[in-house]
């Protein structure tokens, strides 16, 4: 019994570092940003209170609208698109025992190079009216607009690049739990005669539902977050087309130096982000109690 109290003991001490650490890099700013979001401020001078008058006037500006519009497009498209990419393609280099890891290296490249180096690529190689290949083709070829100064096409274009860095990852995560399927389950599948659909369809996909969970919940989250492809690329343009939350909040703490009002929307980021949170939680719950 001492020793089993000892141990508790030490469980604990090694605890608290990490979870001081998380109260002074996440509940310490958490409290500074809504404190922030209730005051008339920008960022140098006295703060004044305003109480709730950021999220009033916020729920009165169009603009927030179109932000929150588009994220959730961008969340819609994130959700479906790379996701059914990922699965399709894991589940085929199930059949590549050897050369997995090659072609998983492959995919994650455009992953690990910097969202700057991935934005110079195309816009200015690729997308460019003039010097880039799209302007080759519209030169030799047949006429092609620039879907990036395209209100209507603007979003889906930038989504597309984001697309093309991203689906790499979910493509090793969901091969990585796939992986994990055991075998026993699935020689049996095939000894009863099921065919490879079949055999994915029944046996794979529901081994991997918790990671397809974590995977939603997370791209949900990064989706209200995503900022750096966004402001690399269209700054929010043409015509608020591409805004989103966090460029919105951007310009206000550093073009207008509306630091209460980039507080509010961050808050509203973070809401966004507890739902998709509780949902994880949910699910995961259900799974567990199974």
């Amino acid at each position: 019994m001492f020793e089993n109290r000892v141990f508790n003991i030490q469980y604990y001490f090694f605890i608290i570092p990490a979870l001081l650490l998380s109260l002074l890099l996440v509940l310490v700013p958490a409290i500074m940003t809504f404190g922030a979001a209730l005051t008339n401020w920008d960022g140098m001078s006295t703060p004044s209170f305003v109480g709730l008058k950021n999220f009033q006037n916020l729920f009165n500006d169009h603009v927030f609208w179109i932000a929150i519009g588009n994220n959730i497009r961008w969340a819609i498209i994130f959700l479906t698109i790379p996701m059914a990419i990922g699965i399709f393609v894991s589940a085929l280099l199930q059949k590549r025992k050897k050369s997995s890891t090659v072609f998983q290296i492959i995919f994650l490249l455009p992953y690990v190079l910097s969202p700057v180096a991935n934005a110079v690529i195309w816009q200015n190689i690729i997308l460019d009216p003039i010097s880039g290949l799209l302007g080759f083709i519209s030169r030799d070829y047949f006429s092609l607009s620039n879907p990036l100064a395209d209100t209507n096409t603007a979003l889906y274009a930038v989504a597309a690049i984001d697309i093309w860095h991203f689906w790499g990852y979910l493509v090793v995560v969901f091969f990585a739990a796939m992986r994990q399927t055991p075998e026993d389950q699935l020689e049996v599948a095939f000894l009863e005669g099921a065919s490879g659909v079949q055999v994915f369809w029944n046996v794979t996909l529901p081994n991997i539902l918790p990671t397809i969970a974590l995977m939603i919940a997370l791209v949900t989250i990064f989706s209200f977050l995503t900022f750096d492809y966004i402001f690399l690329i269209t700054q929010g343009g043409p015509a608020r087309a591409t805004e989103m939350l966090s460029t919105f909040a951007y310009k206000f703490a550093f073009t207008s130096f509306q630091v209460g009002k980039a507080a509010a929307i961050g808050l509203t980021i973070s809401f966004f982000g507890l739902i998709a949170s509780f949902f994880y939680v949910w699910i995961s719950k259900s799974e567990f109690e199974k």
